[in-house]
């Protein structure tokens, strides 16, 4: 079996997260999935399978990654009639924590620089 250029593969990972992030805001009109951007897709090596991480404002992420989840066949059918790729991968939707967890240290940055300020 001829194995994928990275490159190659990190292109297509590329395109697959430019189409479904707006197929997800075109497609999907559901007040319960909130705001969601894509921060991620990894591909395996055959393309049969690709990691789609997310993240959300204005709904819980096990709301919206269900969500998703559960919207993963319709997205796929989608992505096959925008693709010109032989296999399009099936979609696994994964909350990425990291634009929260960087909330959160900004804003205990933002309290220990009052704080300093307060006491100096």
């Amino acid at each position: 079996m001829k194995r994928a250029t990275p490159n190659r593969t990190q292109r297509i990972a590329d395109q697959i997260q430019r189409d479904l992030a707006e197929l997800i805001q075109r497609e999907l009109r559901n007040p319960q999935l909130g705001l969601v951007t894509l921060t991620d897709v990894q591909l395996t090596p055959d393309y049969a399978h690709a990691k789609v991480y997310f993240s959300v404002i204005g709904a819980e992420p096990d709301t919206a990654r269900q969500i998703l989840s559960d919207k993963a066949g319709y997205l796929h059918s989608l992505l096959f009639k925008r693709l010109q790729i032989h296999t399009v991968p099936t979609l696994h939707f994964l909350f990425d924590p990291t634009t929260e967890k960087a909330a959160e240290m900004d804003g205990l940055i933002r309290q220990a620089l009052a704080q300093q300020a307060k006491d100096d």
